[in-house]
C-alpha cells in the first residue's frame, strides 16, 4: 500500500485517504457542536439520571435492610411472646393441677365427713332400734314372766309396780350370770 500511495502522490492526484480542507473544518465544527451538546446538555442529564438510579438503588437496599431488620425484630418479639405464652400456659396448667388436687382433697374430705356422719347416724339409729327392741323385749318378757309367775304361784300379779320389780330383778339376775350359762 505504501507503494500505491506514493505513486498516487507523485502523479499529483488527490488521495482518497486524506480529506479536503473544507471537510476538516465542517467535521471539526460538527464535532465541537456534538461535543458541546453532549457535554453541556446530555452529560448532566445522564449523570442526574444515573445519580437518581444509584440513589434509588441504594435507597431500595437501605429500605430492604431496614425492612429485614424490622422483620427480624418482629420475629424476635413474636418468639419472645410465644415463649411467654408457653410459660403462661405451663403456669396455668400447674395452677389448674393444684386447684384440681385441692378440689379433689376437699371433695374427699367432704365425702369422708359425709360417710362419718352417715355411719354415726346409722350407729345412732341402730342404738335407738336396739333400745326400742330392748324396751319392747323387757315389756314382753315382763308380761310373759308375770303371766307365767301368776300361773305358777296361782295368784294374780296384776299390780303393775310389783310386776315391774319382779321383771327388773329377774333381768338383773340374767345379766349377772356368766356367759357360759346363757
Amino acid at each position: 500500500m505504501t507503494l500505491a500511495a506514493t505513486l498516487l502522490a507523485a502523479e499529483g492526484a488527490e488521495s482518497p485517504l486524506i480529506p479536503h480542507a473544507y471537510e476538516l473544518v465542517v467535521g471539526s465544527f460538527a464535532f465541537l457542536v456534538v461535543f458541546l451538546v453532549v457535554g453541556k446538555i446530555l452529560t448532566p442529564r445522564i449523570q442526574k439520571t444515573l445519580a437518581e438510579r444509584t440513589e434509588a438503588i441504594e435507597g431500595g437496599i437501605k429500605k430492604a435492610e431496614d425492612a429485614q431488620a424490622e422483620a427480624q425484630r418482629t420475629l424476635e418479639q413474636y418468639r419472645a411472646q410465644l415463649a411467654e405464652a408457653r410459660q403462661e400456659a405451663a403456669r396455668l396448667r400447674e395452677e389448674a393441677r393444684e386447684q384440681g388436687a385441692a378440689i379433689k382433697a376437699e371433695l374427699r374430705e367432704e365425702a369422708q365427713a359425709e360417710a362419718r356422719r352417715i355411719i354415726e347416724a346409722a350407729h345412732a339409729q341402730i342404738e335407738a332400734d336396739r333400745q326400742q327392741a330392748l324396751t319392747q323385749l323387757r315389756g314382753e318378757i315382763g308380761r310373759l314372766s308375770t303371766e307365767l309367775a301368776s300361773r305358777i304361784v296361782g295368784e294374780s300379779l296384776e299390780d303393775e309396780a310389783r310386776q315391774r320389780r319382779i321383771v327388773d330383778r329377774f333381768l338383773e339376775e340374767l345379766e349377772g350370770r356368766p356367759e357360759a350359762v346363757r
